[in-house]
C-alpha cells in the first residue's frame, strides 16, 4: 500500500485559491438546496396535514359602501354562528383593523355570549358618567330608561350623573346591582365651556369615586339613546369611537385643531382617525390619565388666549393621536340617523342621537 500522499505549500495555496474563487458559488447552491426543502415542507406536508388544509373557498358577495345595493350571498350569510372567527370573516365591507392592530369593533365581528362568559366570573362594576347639565337634564330620563334596557345587561353599572340640578333627576327602576349616584357640579354660561371642564370633572371625581367603585368607566354624551345591544365587547385599557361625521374620509378633512399654538394641534398630513367626544372610555387608571391631560391642556390654551376648535373634542383627539386606543368602536356606537341617514354597512344603531334642535338647547 502506497504511502498517504503529502500536501507541499504549491499544492495546498493552490486549493485554498481555488475553495476561495468558488465559495460564492457553493454558497448559492446551498441556499437553493435550503430554499427547495423549505417549498417541500410547506406544499407536501403542511397542506397535507387535516388541521392545516385550507377550507374550500367560498362564494362571496362584497357589500361596498360605494355600492350599498351589493349584498352578502346567501352562503355568506349561513356560515357557522358558533365560530367567532367565522363572524369576523362576515365583515368585509369595513375595516377591522386599525394600523397599529387594535381590533375595530363592528356588529359581527363578536360573540357576546362568548365574551359574556368571559367577564361574567369576573364580577366587574361598569361607571358611565354623563353631564345633565342646566337644560340637558330633560334628556336624562330616556337616557336611562334606554341604558336599563340595552347598556351592559348582567353587569352591575353605577350611573354618574354630573348636574347641577340635583332635584330634576328621575327616578327610575333599576335592574339588580345598578344604581344612579348624582355629583352636584356647578353649571357655565357656555356650553363650550360646559364642554371643557367635563374633563376637569371626571378627572376630579376619579379619587373621590372611580377609583374605588368601578373597574371600567364610560363617558357618554346625554343627548342620546341606546337603541340596541352595547355590551362588555366595548370594554379595553383604552378605547375611542369612530366620529360618523368623518367615518371614511381622509385625514385631511378632519377638523383637527390646526393652530400650532394650541395644545390640541395635529399637524396637516398627521392623523388616524377623527374620535368622537360624546363617547370614550376604558380601565379606570386610563379614563383619569386621559381627562387629566386634556384639561391641563386647556388650561394652558387658556393661559395663551386660544381655545381649539373642537374644545375639549379636539384635545380629546390629541391625546388618542399621541396615545393610541387599544380598541376603537365603530361608528354604530355613536350615530345621528336624522343627519347622516342609515348607510348599509351599519348593521346595527346602537347609541343614537335624540332627534331635537341643538342649538335652542346649547343657548339655554
Amino acid at each position: 500500500m502506497s504511502p498517504p500522499k503529502v500536501w507541499n505549500m504549491l499544492e495546498l495555496r493552490a486549493l485554498k485559491e481555488w475553495l476561495s474563487n468558488n465559495s460564492k458559488r457553493w454558497l448559492w447552491v446551498i441556499l437553493a438546496l435550503a430554499a427547495c426543502l423549505g417549498v417541500y415542507r410547506f406544499f407536501i406536508l403542511e397542506l397535507n396535514t387535516p388541521a392545516l388544509r385550507p377550507e374550500p373557498q367560498r362564494s362571496i358577495s362584497i357589500q361596498h359602501r360605494d355600492n350599498p345595493t351589493v349584498q352578502p350571498s346567501v352562503q355568506h350569510q349561513e356560515m357557522s354562528k358558533a365560530d367567532p372567527q367565522t363572524k369576523l370573516q362576515r365583515r368585509i365591507d369595513v375595516p377591522l383593523l386599525t394600523p397599529w392592530l387594535a381590533p375595530i369593533v363592528w356588529d359581527g365581528t363578536f360573540d357576546k355570549d362568548i365574551l359574556n362568559e368571559q367577564f361574567q366570573g369576573r364580577n366587574i362594576t361598569i361607571g358611565l358618567t354623563v353631564f345633565a347639565i342646566k337644560k340637558y337634564v330633560v334628556f336624562l330620563k330616556l337616557f336611562l330608561e334606554t341604558a336599563e334596557k340595552y347598556f351592559m345587561v348582567g353587569y352591575k353599572v353605577n350611573y354618574y350623573v354630573f348636574t347641577d340640578r340635583p332635584g330634576d333627576v328621575p327616578k327610575i327602576p333599576l335592574r339588580e346591582g345598578r344604581k344612579v349616584i348624582t355629583l352636584v357640579v356647578r353649571n357655565y354660561t357656555r356650553w363650550q365651556d360646559i364642554c371643557m371642564h367635563r374633563m376637569e370633572m371626571i378627572s376630579n371625581f376619579s379619587h373621590q369615586h372611580f377609583f374605588q367603585e368601578v373597574d371600567y368607566l364610560a363617558c357618554m354624551d346625554v343627548d342620546m339613546k341606546f337603541s340596541d345591544h352595547l355590551g362588555v365587547e366595548i370594554l379595553s385599557n383604552l378605547f375611542g369611537t369612530l366620529h360618523p361625521g368623518f367615518y371614511g374620509t381622509q385625514p385631511k378633512a378632519f377638523t383637527y385643531e390646526r393652530r400650532p399654538r394650541s395644545q390640541a394641534y395635529i399637524p396637516k398630513g398627521k392623523g388616524d382617525f377623527y374620535y368622537a367626544g360624546g363617547f370614550f372610555g376604558g380601565e379606570v387608571q386610563q379614563v383619569y390619565e386621559v381627562t387629566k391631560a386634556c384639561h391641563e391642556a386647556m388650561l394652558i390654551d387658556k393661559s395663551n388666549n386660544i381655545e381649539a376648535v373642537w374644545h375639549d373634542e379636539s384635545h380629546l383627539n390629541k391625546y388618542l393621536f399621541l396615545h393610541k386606543p387599544t380598541k376603537v368602536l365603530s361608528p354604530e356606537y355613536l350615530w345621528d340617523e336624522r343627519l347622516l341617514g342609515r348607510p348599509a354597512f351599519l348593521r346595527k344603531l346602537r347609541y343614537v342621537a335624540v332627534p331635537k334642535n341643538h342649538a335652542k338647547i346649547r343657548n339655554k
